[in-house]
């Protein structure tokens, strides 16, 4: 499996604080079946750059080498929406023109279908981060059919389809997945405890929902495709 959505490079971001803690998430990911993981550290505000990035990934493979740990990690990023124009052609996803674009969690901004629109016009791939977890979404599953329209590929979380992330995610994870809107599961861990770096449950509980073919697409399939466009 392969996680596109990852906070698991140390002391870069709300992520992981350290290499012990990188390689814990490591140890989980791995244990739990997961072969390639898409660092994404939030990117914005906090002017972040790729090449710190790149280094911290690089760095982080080295000792997943000397762990023996059989996972390999990818730079990538999530970008915050008001700076996604500026900055798409910067932190792509493992070096790809796949984008991960976050909005507020409170709020779908009145411009976010322009937003998309713009970027796939440009040759972005644009997938949206965590769509469940948007409160105007959560309530209103529907309102996503505004962004794929736009040119969207949608993420939801691995936590919200199992239900650990409480009833609303899961009602609208499980709703979106019934309607054939979700291109990704990922887990935007941050921790071996906050939304553990692990796949197979959510996988699992997603083939009951839509079938086992379908549901493997969404953590191998559709992620391959980004790798090997990089």
């Amino acid at each position: 499996m392969i996680d596109i959505h990852c906070h698991i490079l140390p002391g870069i971001d709300d992520g992981s604080p350290d290499l012990e803690t990188s390689l814990k998430m490591a140890q989980i990911a791995s244990q739990d079946g997961i072969r390639s993981i898409i660092a994404t550290p939030h990117v914005g505000d906090n002017n972040l750059q790729r090449e710190t990035i790149i280094e911290k990934t690089s760095r982080l493979n080295r000792s997943l080498e000397k762990s023996n740990l059989d996972l390999t990690i990818y730079p990538g990023g999530e970008i915050q929406s008001h700076k996604a124009t500026s900055l798409a052609s910067i932190h792509t996803l493992a070096s790809s023109n796949y984008v991960l674009i976050e909005f507020p969690h409170s709020f779908l901004p009145s411009d976010s279908g322009s937003l998309v629109r713009s970027l796939t016009s440009s040759g972005y791939q644009v997938i949206v981060a965590h769509v469940e977890r948007n409160s105007a979404i959560t309530f209103q599953p529907d309102k996503v059919i505004e962004l794929i329209r736009a040119g969207a590929q949608t993420q939801i979380t691995a936590e919200s389809v199992t239900g650990f992330l409480g009833p609303d995610n899961k009602r609208c994870a499980d709703y979106l997945l019934k309607k054939g809107w979700v291109d990704f599961i990922a887990t935007d861990s941050h921790s071996p405890r906050f939304r553990r770096p692990a796949l197979l449950q959510a996988v699992n509980v997603a083939a009951r929902i839509i079938g086992k073919k379908e549901a493997v697409k969404l953590v191998l399939n559709n992620p391959q495709k980004i790798l090997r466009s990089g």
